[in-house]
């Protein structure tokens, strides 16, 4: 349905106080309560009004609009309201899409017609589709648009793998303690750098630490085995919500999410078979789960879709003068793992394949911004073996193949695409990414490199978000990595649980002054643990 403005008139406040239908009207005594997150008299019972069980998000945003997400428990109308003022005391009504079964009752809008670098009000309530005068209870959230100003900092936090090895929401623990770190930093947005579910990873209601006491899970039927239909998928992504650290994150900061291979299945491909050696799936057709995966992810999260192509999950986003933002996808494209080991670019090599390679050059050639940015979802020169059970050993799931010599593989895509950046000087161009399990900071040095045709830059490393502590992962040496932070020592136990406190985040701040970028790593609680100072190239 398409959305519409209505502005709050004399006729009709009296018409909704005479009807008892639970608008929120500025100056009107049922806007005032309503924006108190109280209900009109008319329906008083929970049980006869919608409910929001998974708060209200913000994403995608650019310098005149943003993407409000909700989902009510039945089938309802979202209405958003927003305002310039936290006190809504003037604003404008939108009226949303129905949210019905077919979306698990999720629901989007795109506020569009925003003013530029302004933090913006709003408020979601969902109509009741059945009973008309049935209003369920305000929740707000803000969002702040990008800014046009080269006089603005800006300011972003980063990182992934949520809720993944059976490490749930542990509320003696203090649940998703991360997001209310991240929360604190008071960014502009958020880049969820993927695995935002661990869809393979059942979670249980206890779980035994190694000093004998116990990990407690809160626990929900979807969550209690591997995914493989909608629902499931679904149930996944709706886990998470439960967290009241997340929600609350998720009401004050815009999120640009990506995914990686947890939101279907570890280090899966398309068109993979699943082999018999994996027996909790009675779906072995990968493709078939991965667009059951990817519609719930477009359902749980506040994508503006791509007309043109609806499952399209790379996208750029530009903040002013000092930064635009690319959006990697590294798992719909990609040929099927392998040694990794090719001598020409292919179907088989590839990682994220012609077109979106295609368009990452010509978009990083087109930036006017002091800073690029290219979330990616797997790291670059970290080896990361795929260790299912169903695929040979000596088998590669990221870009690095673990032969420190001159690039082959998925690594010539790479190689075609800093060539392209040195050919075109472009400059100032740093990646973040997550995917490993701890933080690390590399510098990434051409003269110490395999092949040469390349800029200096930057790669970050964050996560996990509350999910178990893995590596330090083995370093292939082809691009010439220069280690300069990891958080963890080499020796470090797998699988650590979050109690360990080895979740990390990272955090990157503009100076519209000096137009340097700061990027520093945190851990779950906020600690800055190790930052750097990037000056910008002429």
């Amino acid at each position: 349905m398409s959305e519409h403005v209505v502005r709050p008139s004399r006729r009709l406040v009296l018409k909704s106080l005479a009807s008892g239908a639970g608008l929120a009207l500025a100056g009107s005594r049922i806007g005032d309560v309503l924006a108190q997150g109280t209900a009109p008299a008319a329906v008083t019972s929970n049980r006869l009004r919608p409910l929001v069980p998974s708060g209200v998000m913000s994403g995608d945003v650019t310098a005149t609009s943003g993407i409000v997400w909700s989902r009510a428990d039945r089938p309802s109308r979202m209405i958003v309201e927003y305002s310039m003022s936290e006190s809504f005391k003037s604003f404008e009504r939108r009226i949303g899409p129905a949210a019905l079964e077919s979306s698990d009752f999720t629901a989007r809008m795109d506020l569009t017609g925003l003013p530029p670098g302004a933090d913006v009000f709003y408020r979601v309530r969902f109509q009741d589709l059945v009973n008309d005068k049935a209003f369920s209870e305000p929740v707000t959230g803000r969002l702040r648009t990008a800014t046009l100003s080269a006089d603005r900092p800006v300011t972003f936090v980063f990182s992934g793998d949520e809720a993944g090895q059976g490490w749930g929401i542990n509320e003696r623990f203090g649940g998703y303690r991360i997001y209310e770190a991240m929360r604190r930093e008071s960014p502009d947005f958020f880049i969820h750098s993927g695995d935002q579910i661990y869809a393979d990873n059942p979670i249980q209601a206890e779980v035994k630490l190694p000093d004998g006491s116990l990990w407690n899970n809160v626990v929900t039927e979807a969550k209690s085995h591997v995914a493989q239909t909608l629902d499931d998928y679904r149930g996944a992504f709706s886990y998470n919500h439960l967290d009241a650290n997340k929600r609350r994150f998720m009401a004050e900061v815009p999120f640009l999410v990506q995914w990686d291979d947890h939101e279907v299945r570890n280090n899966w491909y398309p068109g993979q078979q699943i082999g018999p050696e994996e027996k909790r799936y009675q779906t072995r057709a990968i493709s078939l789960l991965a667009a059951r995966a990817k519609q719930a992810m477009f359902e749980y999260n506040p994508f503006r879709i791509n007309q043109l192509d609806p499952e399209q999950v790379y996208r750029g986003f530009q903040f002013g003068p000092l930064l635009d933002v690319f959006m990697l996808d590294e798992r719909s494209y990609r040929g099927p793992n392998s040694p990794n080991r090719q001598t020409k670019l292919d179907t088989d090599s590839q990682f994220l394949g012609p077109q979106q390679a295609a368009w990452l050059k010509q978009s990083l050639k087109a930036s006017k911004a002091a800073w690029k940015v290219i979330a990616s979802d797997m790291p670059i020169s970290l080896v990361v073996p795929d260790g299912n059970p169903d695929v040979p050993k000596g088998t590669y799931e990221a870009w690095a193949n673990a032969d420190d010599g001159a690039p082959s593989g998925r690594e010539l895509e790479l190689m075609d695409i800093l060539r392209f950046i040195k050919r075109e000087n472009i400059a100032n161009v740093v990646w973040v990414t997550a995917d490993v399990h701890y933080a690390q900071a590399t510098y990434y040095d051409p003269s110490r490199a395999k092949f040469s045709e390349f800029k200096p830059f930057w790669e970050f490393v964050g996560g996990p978000i509350n999910a178990g502590t893995f590596g330090p992962n083995e370093l292939d040496m082809t691009f010439g990595p220069e280690l300069r932070y990891v958080s963890i020592p080499k020796d470090n136990p797998q699988n650590q649980s979050p109690a360990a406190r080895q979740q990390y985040y990272g955090r990157a701040k503009i100076d519209p002054a000096s137009r340097a970028m700061t990027v520093s790593l945190h851990d779950l609680d906020g600690k800055s643990l190790w930052e750097v100072k990037l000056d910008p190239e002429a």
